[in-house]
């Protein structure tokens, strides 16, 4: 295994960027602007090594993108609804940056900072990011770290944070996978350990408690392909134009969520400590921007993003997301690639 680095240019505000590559049985390339995943190789049932994320060849492609390829998002991955927060009593105002609400941490997320590179014993790349105190209205300084280490067929991802004031976290990423040549992710079949998922508003704000994924399209407990039920006329389908729910796994440790693109034989396997994913059919792509292999159309990758609930700091039922003083936020997600013949 090795990890190298080269200098890839610089941010808009003229800060250095480079891109990192780790390398063992898959071939991964990360860069410090946005802590973001530009790319992963690894082979298909024949040997032959192929692209299975969606994204661009220069840095460019990254800072023009509203669509957060590949990118660490916090400080809040997902939605908050109408873009509040009470914290210790206190309301917080973040910015409204997808409709009336608040998405993936702001106009100005992790997604666009510039982290610090380190690199760990020639198998690991740590990127630092310090928050400061009232960045995108989130009160509390916050130290935040992510760990990339190549383990064989693995991909390993760490968050760790701290703060000096309670705040909330939620850290994720946003890799978009299509792990076949098709231009669409419509043929790949999902598995995912999740008995319920969170319904959602017309702004994709969680509502009510949890329904049954059973005589639902979204169902997932047995190998799916995507596109048998993504068409259905089911008012969450309609609501997202296509998946872009979060699911409540069943459990934490083993893998939790499975991807297979019968064509190469590409197997994703992830694995969380997290107790959500959120299942998108990339409904909003739509061609603008023009990736690696063309443009990112509709459809074009599907992201499963690790995290904990949408809108959790407005709900007291979900899992808790609030970091307080002395403690620390530390997640882990695996994803594991192989291949069937």
């Amino acid at each position: 295994m090795s990890v190298s680095g080269r200098f890839w240019g610089k941010a808009p505000d003229s800060e250095a960027v480079y891109l990192y590559t780790l390398s063992d049985e898959i071939i991964v390339k990360i860069s410090n602007y946005g802590g973001t995943v530009t790319s992963i190789r690894s082979p298909d049932r024949d040997g032959v090594f192929g692209e299975v994320v969606l994204g661009f060849d220069s840095l460019g492609g990254y800072l023009a993108s509203p669509f957060y390829n590949g990118a660490t998002i916090g400080r809040y991955a997902n939605r908050i609804g109408g873009g509040t927060i009470n914290v210790d009593g206190v309301q917080y105002k973040l910015p409204l940056n997808n409709g009336v609400n608040h998405l993936h941490g702001g106009v100005n997320g992790f997604d666009k900072k510039v982290w610090a590179p380190e690199i760990i014993d020639d198998a690991s790349l740590r990127l630092n990011y310090t928050s400061p105190d009232g960045e995108e209205g989130y009160p509390g300084t916050l130290n935040a770290s992510v760990t990339f280490t190549i383990d064989g067929d693995q991909l390993e991802v760490d968050y760790l944070a701290s703060t000096d004031k309670t705040t909330v976290v939620n850290m994720t990423n946003h890799a978009y996978f299509n792990l076949g040549s098709s231009k669409t992710i419509l043929d790949h079949v999902l598995w995912i350990d999740s008995d319920s998922y969170t319904p959602v508003d017309a702004g994709l704000i969680p509502v009510g408690p949890h329904e049954d994924v059973k005589g639902t399209p979204f169902d997932f407990r047995e190998p799916t392909r995507i596109g048998s039920r993504i068409s259905d006329i089911h008012p969450q389908l309609v609501r997202g134009n296509g998946y872009d729910q979060n699911f409540v796994l069943n459990q934490i440790g083993n893998p939790q969520i499975t991807v297979n693109e019968p064509e190469s034989g590409r197997v994703l396997e992830i694995s969380t400590t997290m107790p959500g994913v959120q299942f998108y059919t990339g409904n909003f792509l739509d061609g603008r921007d023009i990736g690696r292999g063309g443009p990112l159309g509709f459809r074009s990758g599907l992201c499963l993003e690790t995290q904990y609930f949408p809108d959790s700091p407005n709900k007291p039922g979900y899992p808790s997301t609030v970091l307080h003083p002395g403690e620390k936020y530390i997640e882990k997600t695996v994803y594991r690639f192989s291949v069937v013949s």
